[in-house]
């Protein structure tokens, strides 16, 4: 096997260490027009396309029809960090906007990909950004006070991975001078008070939410460096003047906060992050705003930190006008997993019961989804609290009991023994399982440990930033996922440095200081001496989930992790899937396109089935989530083609356009 290059699919798959629209009550998302206006089309993140003319029938016949390089792309050389491009643009008024890895924001015809503008903020490329150099997106708002044509009627706001909120003027990319300073709000210091240990420790990744007047924004910050990390603050700012309107704190600061008795007072109030680094939703019909909220600092300790950690790893409600919390669920308590919520949570109408709900289904990490009523917070299926493994650790307090729903099932496997481990060879078999049984092993939520724990699924889902796609009419849920086990150790302080020091610490392992606890910590996805997980594949999957009864409807392995070497390429796709980045878009075609693999390949699924009906290869990794939209009487299917840094696929600087029929086959725009 090691004719096959497997040591590159061992650096790939290391990967994985790391980790004003209202929405129809039918659930529908985005209506005839053609446009994607938001991030996720609809404000709820449906990720669905009312357009058909590509659908099941003809897909076979997508041809490119125009490329346009953004020129934005590095592999580490002349920066501190490696691009990953992770943007979904969207299409407004007749223009396409798109962000990237250095977060200029390009305006493009849509027809054509001809470049109609292009803004820099200048972002330091030299800072040690801990998500590396990424945007997922912009946004979009229209100001009713102004006339069509006035500077700024159209806004586009970028928050960018050195923390300013930037809104500009859609026609030209201008700054809008009325906003902030000169058009900028700096959010290390609108309302809160920022203190990095490093250029690059606090970061906006995804694209700012928009409801009513409202520009809402949560933050990024570098996990597990030390107990006190940056404030998870989530803002909202005013769309025409930047002036701040109200913030949420996730950790409670006061004693008349509800969340306030599932802290130890004194730690509350020197613990950090449980910030929102994803995505967040809004419902302007009933005037929410949804988080999805990740761990307090650090990841995986928590003796500082006691008790549930409420709001932290919660889903949280917040009413639009306030900031005042509406309802929140805590998914995970006590997080020692890295188990953030990092999907955007999905806004959509379930028919259940012979009743028309409003619903919001959060994604996990865990690969277990938590389906509410959006509007009263009751879940629609059954959770149940069930006990869980006890830490052995000095210091540490597990939660005794984690949150399962009834339904849906888990959409990854969350239980792994040693008999289990995978291997090409009889050899790298028994290598796995060796390791395997040296480490603590209860299944989920098995507490990390000084002796070792096998984390499973590991800290890259599981669900992610990809999200999800629903398909109201047929009620499905369709999302991508990975399948790895972590092996996690902590480390006694008095032997971090040694350890994560030592020439021999091992391939791909990651050595955080977690200061301020008595461990470091060491974390690594589990591989053979062939490159390949220890767990059983596939290691990626596509998998569609029925709302209305909460059963999986179908699987398939996503990606071929062989077509990741020039010489496995060339062989049949074994069906392993392959880890992945970036989320699938669902069509009344009928189609699911989703790139998101490893190996640079575009592909159509049918939703029903999740048969492959179509294959393309992209000219760099598709680590990004598609969009589609209409121009006169043409649909057009666009992905950002731009590998991914940390997953090690292809990088590039391409975002691709695909149609029907008499599409100009290799056509090239841009830089």
């Amino acid at each position: 096997m090691n004719l096959f290059g497997l040591h590159k699919v061992r650096m790939l798959v290391a990967v994985c260490m790391i980790t004003a629209l209202a929405i129809p009550a039918s659930g529908a998302g985005q209506d005839s027009s053609g446009e994607w206006p938001s991030y996720g089309n609809d404000p709820g993140g449906q990720r669905y396309s009312p357009l058909d003319q590509i659908n099941r029938d003809n897909v076979a016949q997508l041809k490119v029809a125009w490329t346009y390089h953004t020129g934005d792309v590095s592999n580490g050389s002349h920066t501190k960090r490696k691009t990953s491009i992770e943007n979904t643009p969207i299409v407004v008024d007749g223009t396409m906007y798109l962000s990237t890895p250095f977060n200029r924001v390009i305006a493009l015809d849509p027809a054509t990909g001809h470049e109609k503008w292009t803004f820099d903020p200048k972002i330091d490329l030299q800072a040690s950004y801990s998500e590396g150099l990424i945007n997922r997106g912009v946004s979009s708002w229209v100001d009713t006070s102004r006339a069509a044509g006035q500077p700024c009627a159209r806004r586009i706001f970028i928050a960018t991975i050195d923390a300013r909120l930037i809104a500009l003027d859609a026609a030209t990319g201008i700054e809008c001078s009325d906003f902030g300073v000169n058009g900028q709000v700096n959010l290390k210091t609108a309302g809160i008070t920022v203190q990095t240990v490093y250029n690059g420790e606090y970061e906006e990744t995804s694209p700012p939410a928009i409801i009513d007047d409202l520009v809402v924004v949560g933050s990024a910050i570098g996990d597990n460096t030390r107990v006190n990390e940056p404030p998870g603050m989530v803002r909202a700012f005013d769309t025409r003047t930047g002036a701040l309107r109200w913030s949420f704190n996730p950790i409670p600061k006061t004693a008349d906060d509800p969340g306030w008795k599932e802290w130890k007072p004194e730690q509350a109030q020197t613990t950090g992050a449980a910030n929102v680094w994803s995505i967040i939703s809004v419902d302007p019909q009933n005037d929410l705003v949804f988080l999805p909220g990740a761990s307090a600092s650090p990841d995986y300790y928590g003796g500082d930190r006691l008790g549930s950690n409420l709001y932290a790893d919660a889903l949280v409600a917040l009413h639009a006008k306030t900031g005042k919390i509406a309802w929140a669920f805590q998914t995970t308590h006590h997080n020692l997993w890295d188990y953030d919520l990092p999907s955007m949570p999905l806004l959509c109408t379930i028919h259940h019961s012979g009743a028309d709900i409003p619903a919001v289904v959060q994604g996990t990490k865990r690969g277990s989804l938590f389906i509410f009523n959006r509007v009263t917070g009751e879940p629609i299926f059954p959770i149940t609290e069930k006990p869980v493994p006890k830490s052995d650790v000095p210091g540490e307090e597990a939660s005794p009991t984690q949150p399962f729903p009834a339904l849906p099932p888990p959409i990854v496997p969350q239980t792994v023994s040693a008999n289990d481990a995978f291997g090409v060879t009889f050899f790298d078999r028994r290598q796995c399982r060796k390791r395997m049984e040296a480490l603590r092993s209860e299944g989920i939520f098995t507490p990390p440990s000084i002796k070792g724990s096998l984390l499973v699924p590991g800290n890259a889902g599981g669900m992610n930033w990809s999200s999800a796609a629903f398909d109201p009419k047929r009620q499905l849920f369709v999302t991508n996922t990975n399948n790895l086990v972590a092996e996690v150790h902590l480390i006694p302080r008095d032997q971090f440095t040694e350890r994560s020091t030592s020439l021999t610490r091992g391939f791909g392992v990651e050595y955080t200081e977690q200061n301020g606890t008595p461990y470091g910590m060491s974390r690594v996805i589990m591989l053979s001496s062939l490159g390949f997980p220890c767990n059983p594949p596939p290691w990626g999957s596509l998998t569609a989930v029925d709302l209305s009864s909460g059963q999986i409807k179908w699987t398939v392995p996503l990606g071929n992790i062989l077509a990741t070497t020039k010489i496995g390429s060339m062989l049949p796709d074994p069906g392993w899937g392959t880890p992945n980045f970036g989320g699938a878009i669902v069509t009344a075609g009928g189609l699911v396109f989703i790139g998101a693999s490893m190996d640079p390949a575009f592909r159509a699924f049918d939703v029903e089935t999740g048969k492959l009906l179509w294959k393309t290869e992209l000219p760099a990794g598709g680590q990004a989530t598609p969009m589609t939209y209409k121009v006169g009487d043409k649909q057009y299917i666009v992905i950002a083609a731009g590998g991914h840094g940390k997953l090690g696929s292809k990088l590039g600087d391409s975002v691709v356009a695909f149609a029907l029929g008499d599409a100009a086959a290799g056509g090239s725009n841009g830089n």
